[in-house]
């Protein structure tokens, strides 16, 4: 079996929908997850702010 080489320890907090907060162990401030676009669009939402979904940030670091 290989050796671990990194674990991501981690912890969400769901604010008022859809607004999430992911807090990574060792970074200060939190990554927010939320909806923009076509996504707010097909789940009929209308937040406060655009925020870059959690797709946005699979797709990134797909293509990254």
């Amino acid at each position: 079996m290989a050796d671990l080489i990194h674990l991501s320890k981690f912890r969400i907090v769901q604010e008022k929908r859809p607004l999430r907060r992911a807090y990574l162990e060792g970074f200060k401030e939190p990554i927010e997850f939320g909806v923009h676009g076509g996504i707010k669009h097909f789940y009929r939402m209308e937040p406060e702010r655009d925020i870059p979904s959690t797709l946005d940030y699979v797709v990134g670091a797909v293509a990254g």
